[in-house]
């Protein structure tokens, strides 16, 4: 833990060697899934490399200290799938029923997008129009681009929301 705390790169691989399969097998029993599993490893690892100074060996094992870092993920990650629930309960609620738009609304829509989209990083909106017009998994945007899973999330989580802010300033 020495060599982690002092920077050493090897020292996380070994500790990702290490602790890395029983992170995955606590987020696979919490998340459900592989998919969120292997990112849930990838951000505690991270977490701890970039925290590796709050180590405290007198409070408590690596093993333990990496078990309280994805403790804590996995309770924001059902945060944020409790808030996502929440906000689309609330959109059915006042969305209008088998509303039809018009032709026209969807190209002036389409132009619009289309227009906001141009105004993202361009890293961002490779990922978006892969994601949305290319119709690709996280995983797959992944292998397409050489991008980090967590990555891909990020960009389009980040465009998503500078898109929502332009479009509610825009009404």
């Amino acid at each position: 833990m020495e060599r982690f705390q002092a920077g050493d790169d090897r020292a996380l691989r070994e500790a990702y060697d290490r602790f890395g399969g029983m992170v995955l097998r606590v987020g696979l029993l919490r998340l459900g899934n592989q998919h969120d599993a292997e990112d849930l490893v990838q951000m505690v690892f991270v977490r701890a490399w970039k925290g590796r100074a709050g180590f405290d060996p007198a409070k408590g094992s690596v093993g333990a200290w990496l078990l309280g870092i994805t403790r804590r993920l996995i309770a924001d990650r059902y945060a944020a799938l409790d808030r996502d629930r929440k906000i689309v309960a609330a959109a059915e609620k006042i969305a209008p029923a088998d509303v039809v738009s018009a032709p026209a609304d969807r190209v002036v829509d389409r132009v619009v997008v289309g227009n906001e989209l141009d105004k993202l990083p361009a890293e961002q909106r490779r990922v978006v129009l892969l994601a949305f017009y290319g119709e690709l998994s996280h995983s797959q945007i992944a292998a397409t681009t050489g991008l980090p899973i967590g990555t891909v999330k990020s960009h389009i989580r980040r465009a998503l929301i500078q898109l929502r802010k332009r479009w509610e300033v825009d009404g």
